[in-house]
């Protein structure tokens, strides 16, 4: 998910183009993640070949991570995903404040030497087209320089507003833009291209904000290959074995790679791992529920051949889960919680809402009107309790540095808003 979220009508273009784009139909496809799907890659069906992860933004005068980033990228790879980055662009035409935030960004890179780190330009545009083009120009250069793949980001009245593509491509050539079009706004899993936005110059098209999840997931179909960038190999789906192989290594891709090549039956108390899209039953028998399938739990017990779920409490077989980190690779991902705010009681751990929930920057105040939905995990570091408010709010600092709030439990009467591990 973005910062903000567009959603755009379908958009009529011409039969001969219809025809044209029809024949990717088959093409790869694969979602978009940021810090609201938390610290495991969510994908949105188990034939995604790629993903592409938030590093983080540049705001003006103000330079946000995301914490979540490391961990996705390394457990897309777990996936066996062709892993991609992007950064948010929010300055207009500041050249000095975007060279500031490539200086910062770019050596913080996850993803192999010639993945995609593209541009997501959306917001905050000048009046002044020609300079808004020239900084994204700026930017698309310094990553091309640092040894990545160059796109832009955007979505088609906002390009047309702010931006000349025609420009970035006499220097970048012809499959440069990654273009937001939403037909529509139900789950889908497949492009329906009588609303593709005609631009010049796409490459890739992101499709759908409900990717699979009636919650929201951005999903994103590769019409030319660019995906491919980076990678030497071939990937998998959650049910066969094949390694996704890269040009280059980082951190991230290493501890990818590593949960990749973990055999199953090494799985251990405190490993990550994703519920195949595939499992159909739990241990007892039962149907595994639909929301449950490619989301990513602790394991809590191992018993022979089976693992315990923290969070949902339910014992499924090692074959139907995929390995995303071994322990001591989850537990890397801890988030400090030292000078905590005041009234905030130390406690770690994840929650999973069954429901959607506000993001505020008190317990109880101060609402930032950004959400959880149901199934997306929340790693958090304390609690505090507002009876006035009626709730208990988990804690844990958000990619802007500042601390976050959401409600986990109704107090009285004592019930849980979700699932605690």
């Amino acid at each position: 998910m973005r910062f903000k979220k567009i959603i755009l009508g379908a958009l009529a273009f011409a039969s001969a183009f219809l025809f044209a784009v029809s024949a990717y139909a088959d093409r790869d496809q694969g979602a978009d993640n940021s810090k609201y799907q938390g610290y495991t890659f969510v994908a949105g069906q188990s034939s995604d070949k790629f993903g592409i992860s938030q590093i983080g933004g540049i705001y003006s005068q103000t330079l946000l991570d995301q914490a979540t980033y490391n961990s996705q990228i390394a457990t897309g790879i777990a996936q066996a995903k062709r892993m991609h980055s992007y950064i948010w662009l929010s300055d207009g035409s500041d050249q000095a404040q975007t060279k500031r935030g490539l200086d910062y960004f770019l050596p913080k890179i996850q993803t192999p030497k010639g993945s995609i780190v593209a541009v997501d330009y959306e917001s905050n545009a000048t009046n002044n087209k020609d300079a808004n083009t020239a900084n994204i120009m700026y930017a698309m250069q310094r990553i091309k320089d640092a040894g990545y793949t160059p796109m832009l980001y955007t979505y088609k009245p906002f390009q047309l507003s702010y931006i000349n593509l025609e420009t970035i491509a006499s220097k970048f050539g012809n499959k440069f833009v990654w273009i937001a079009g939403y037909p529509h706004s139900y789950v889908t899993t497949t492009p329906d291209y009588s609303g593709f936005p005609s631009v010049n110059y796409v490459a890739i098209w992101q499709f759908t904000n409900y990717y699979g999840h009636a919650n929201g997931l951005d999903g994103n179909v590769d019409l030319l290959g660019v995906t491919n960038n980076g990678y030497d190999g071939t990937t998998k789906t959650d049910v066969d074995s094949t390694k996704v192989k890269t040009n280059s290594t980082t951190t991230a891709i290493k501890q990818g790679q590593t949960a990749n090549a973990t055999p199953k039956s090494n799985i251990a108390v405190g490993y990550t791992v994703k519920v195949n899209f595939s499992a159909s039953r739990w241990s007892n028998g039962y149907a595994i529920p639909s929301w449950v399938k490619g989301k990513s739990y602790s394991v809590q017990q191992i018993s022979g051949s089976k693992v315990l779920l923290a969070g949902i409490l339910s014992w499924i077989d090692k074959s139907n889960v995929e390995i995303l980190q071994t322990a001591k690779q989850a537990n890397s991902t801890n988030t400090s919680i030292s000078t905590l705010p005041a009234g905030v009681h130390a406690q770690s751990g994840y929650f999973t809402p069954n429901q959607r929930l506000m993001v505020w920057h008190g317990a109880g105040t101060n609402p930032t009107y950004q959400y959880y939905y149901a199934g997306e995990s929340i790693k958090y570091v304390g609690y505090i309790d507002n009876w006035s408010a009626g709730y208990r709010y988990i804690v844990y600092k958000g990619a802007s540095g500042n601390w976050c709030y959401v409600a986990d439990r109704h107090l009285s009467p004592n019930y849980m808003l979700g699932y605690a591990r």
